[in-house]
């Protein structure tokens, strides 16, 4: 499994398995435009970049065998060795001001003693000038310029403004250069997780052809469908023995944790890369994408926004085609940035609208994010003291009633500390969801946000849960609503014993004061 290989040398030389996307890389060497392309966090743009420089860099050899081969095979100007600058702005703390600098700096002097020349005393840009029209008389070709991450130094610091203004200035200054030396460059591409649009490798390039939300590109990073089907059998195999599952459940297992990624309307969906490779390498169902970490500034965010979480399952998030695209860094709204970051995907699209429904493309994500979000809602929900998801999930499939209603109440008991500054009715709404939805982990559990439904059933193989949840009221009328509106009548053949519950919560006392069982 070729996991953490992000060099297109590397995998093809030392037996990694490749889902051969080089049909792409055809398509974007032959149209001669420079492209822009947004993807999350490790979801193979480096790899992209690493396949692209290895074709310019005329490397036939690494090809034999894919599809690029053969469609090249009667192009007699096809693999020649062309000069590549490719900047790699990964693995660098940018947030020390210079960091960005000494980064571009490395990369210029490596090509500096390529060519023979010491240009330490001139300004970054012009010595990029200078290497690109020296590579031009020494080749005999232009130049091919890849940029990997380009944003790393502007999302490193989000949340240190007059540092990220620095950082955005220093890119804006020295990739400005390219638009003036169009005719020393033969091919661009640049990635990123957002398009600053503020940047002025976006604004003075204005012919940069942005492919993020390009039908024809949607599978260009992660793993399809079809491709699992081609390259991965023997992995499935080995992982359906492993968990005792047929291969068919395998798959579905594994298309409803890691698949769901849908980078324009109607376009293919694809698999996490990350997670996929790392599932099939240890034959479990792990968060692997998450476990590499949530920005923290992320979750922040939403909590400042108040943002109702609520829209994550009820697929009420929309935006337009701007919004996916492009990212400020200064905006109020988190979406564009939940998008582009990976934790929401294109469900639905209204063509007459032009208006994109985003949600969460899969279980890996969806209880991932809102397991990172617990914390800032409801800090006392620590594994240990009995608060936690795992505990409320066993009192419930034992049929515990007391000792849910000691955590419920346990979970709103700090409420005044938690929201000092928000209105109870956001700070209640988040948390019930959070706490039934990351139960819906475990066991049936769905949360209903409109009138006429039940406000939330759970369902184990003993018991089924009815809660209705009353603000400013008595538990006895959430059990009167329950009674009235027939709730349970869809159970009444059930052989599971059926627990109505009225909960109550109070806006001035900050706190869960009703409890009524029918």
């Amino acid at each position: 499994m070729p996991i953490g290989i992000q060099g297109f040398e590397k995998l093809r030389t030392d037996g990694f398995i490749y889902a051969d996307k080089t049909e792409y890389i055809y398509k974007l060497v032959h149209n001669n435009v420079p492209y822009f392309l947004s993807r999350p966090r490790r979801f193979g743009k480096s790899l992209l970049l690493s396949t692209l420089k290895a074709y310019w860099e005329g490397k036939k050899e690494l090809f034999s065998g894919l599809k690029i081969e053969k469609m090249e095979e009667n192009n007699s100007s096809a693999w020649k060795q062309y000069p590549v600058f490719y900047f790699d702005f990964n693995g660098v703390n940018y947030q020390e001001k210079g960091a960005l600098e000494e980064a571009l700096s490395i990369h210029l002097r490596r090509w500096e003693k390529q060519y023979g020349v010491d240009q330490s005393d001139k300004i970054l840009s012009e010595r990029f000038q200078n290497l690109l029209i020296m590579a031009r008389e020494k080749a005999g070709l232009r130049s091919v310029v890849l940029v990997d991450e380009y944003d790393k130094p502007l999302l490193d610091t989000v949340e240190d403004k007059e540092l990220q203004e620095h950082n955005r200035e220093v890119i804006k200054g020295f990739f400005s250069s390219l638009k003036s030396f169009d005719e020393f460059i033969q091919f661009i591409f640049i990635t990123g997780v957002s398009k600053f649009h503020k940047v002025s490798i976006f604004s003075d390039l204005n012919q940069l052809k942005d492919i993020s939300v390009t039908k024809d590109y949607g599978a260009l990073c992660g793993i399809t469908e079809e491709e699992i089907n081609s390259y991965f059998n023997p992995e499935v195999s080995k992982m359906s023995k492993e968990q005792g599952l047929s291969e068919e459940e395998c798959l579905a297992e594994l298309k409803q944790m890691y698949d769901g990624y849908h980078f324009s309307p109607d376009s293919i969906g694809v698999y996490n890369p990350y997670s996929l490779l790392n599932a099939f390498y240890d034959k479990d169902f792990g968060a692997y994408w998450f476990e590499t970490g949530t920005p923290a500034f992320l979750v922040k965010k939403i909590h400042k926004e108040k943002f109702d979480l609520r829209k994550f399952s009820n697929k009420t998030i929309y935006a337009n085609e701007s919004a996916l695209k492009d990212y400020t860094g200064d905006t109020l709204d988190a979406v564009p940035l939940l998008y582009q970051t990976g934790y929401l995907t294109i469900s639905d699209y209204d063509k007459a609208k032009r208006r994109y429904t985003l949600s969460f493309p899969n279980k890996e994500v969806k209880f991932g994010f809102l397991e990172s979000l617990m914390p800032s809602y409801v800090p006392r929900a620590n594994v240990g003291n009995g608060l936690d998801i795992f505990t409320l999930d066993e009192y419930i499939e034992n049929g515990n009633l007391e000792e849910i209603r000691e955590v419920l109440t346990g979970l709103f008991a700090n409420i005044s500390y938690t929201t000092e500054n928000d209105p109870f009715e956001h700070y209640f709404q988040s948390v019930i969801y959070l706490v039934f939805t990351l139960l819906s982990k475990f066991t049936i559990c769905e949360m209903h946000t409109y009138s006429g439904r039940i406000d939330c059933k759970v369902e184990t193989k003993d018991y089924i849960y009815l809660f209705e949840f009353k603000r400013d009221d008595t538990a006895e009328a959430a059990l009167d609503q329950i009674e009235k509106k027939d709730y349970a009548l869809s159970f009444i053949a059930d052989h599971r014993k059926v627990f109505k519950i009225g909960v109550s919560f109070d806006s001035e006392k900050r706190k869960l004061v009703g409890w009524a069982i029918g």
